[in-house]
């Protein structure tokens, strides 16, 4: 009954938080932060077309080797090129597949063992200080392993991008959890609630914000994970074509590569930033 009451009353305060003029003051605001908003894209445009101008500059009055260091119309080129074979799109696709996979089972085996070690506090002792040693671990050192336990596919690329960002997010999230307010938790056992409830009402809904950034992290470690994975054990994938660009000399293909990775680890990063807005 007391809970019904208390949305009744948020309810109310909200529809009177609607009806509520805009004061001169908050429009004021706004538009300060609109004017900040567009000013601050303004000269990331500013410094994107400048670099890519110096680039080409350099590139034309040979300041810097085009063979080594390419041009934005090399670049252009060899994206046209690739996209007419449908080179570019198939690579870009493994690339992404195996990226998704990895920061999906990141994001489900990170969860699931940081509730369970913030369950279990004997567990959460016992295994702490190995989390914090496989963490420290430079990964790229486990990839050999990993292609002779598993072979030169797939199955490597996707648990070597695992490997970079799953030891990380189980530490973040534990603690995370543990820093919950004391108070809020006394509240819950004191109306009867279970450890069960804590981890439902509390534990979960109070710490969204840290899940999130944990996602915009881990899903450029996934990628940089399944980059190190394709550069040792791929047969496809943007990784695969940068090592064997390299190999026959087609600089242009790597500089293209690296080009289109930057391309998708900001998308992926603005895919996560709206799935927050809307969160």
């Amino acid at each position: 009954m007391m809970m019904k009451s208390g949305k009744l009353l948020f309810q109310s305060l909200d529809r009177k938080k609607t009806a509520m003029p805009v004061s001169a003051a908050q429009k004021e605001y706004l538009n300060r932060l609109q004017r900040e908003k567009r000013n601050v894209r303004r000269w990331q445009w500013i410094l994107m077309i400048t670099f890519l101008f110096v680039w080409e500059a350099g590139a034309r009055t040979g300041l810097i080797n085009s063979f080594v260091f390419s041009s934005p119309v090399g670049v252009i080129k060899t994206i046209v090129t690739m996209s007419k074979d449908g080179s570019l799109w198939y690579h870009t696709g493994v690339t992404l597949a195996e990226t998704f996979v990895s920061f999906l089972l990141i994001l489900i085996l990170g969860t699931g063992a940081a509730i369970l070690l913030w369950w279990n506090e004997t567990l959460a002792k016992i295994f702490e200080p190995y989390l914090v040693m496989l963490n420290s671990l430079p990964k790229s050192a486990l990839a050999p392993v990993f292609i002779v336990w598993l072979g030169a596919n797939m199955k490597t690329i996707i648990v070597a991008a695992v490997s970079v960002a799953v030891f990380g997010t189980v530490l973040t999230l534990y603690h995370s959890f543990s820093e919950t307010e004391e108070d809020k938790l006394k509240l819950i056992y004191t109306l009867g609630g279970t450890k069960k409830d804590i981890l439902k009402k509390v534990i979960l809904p109070g710490n969204i914000p840290t899940l999130f950034s944990l996602m915009k992290v881990n899903l450029g470690l996934s990628l940089v994970g399944v980059i190190i994975g394709e550069f040792l054990a791929a047969k496809a994938g943007l990784g695969y074509l940068i090592i064997y660009a390299s190999q026959v000399f087609k600089l242009d293909y790597v500089i293209t590569s690296i080009f289109i990775l930057c391309l998708v680890s900001v998308a992926l990063y603005h895919l996560i930033a709206k799935l927050e807005k809307r969160a």
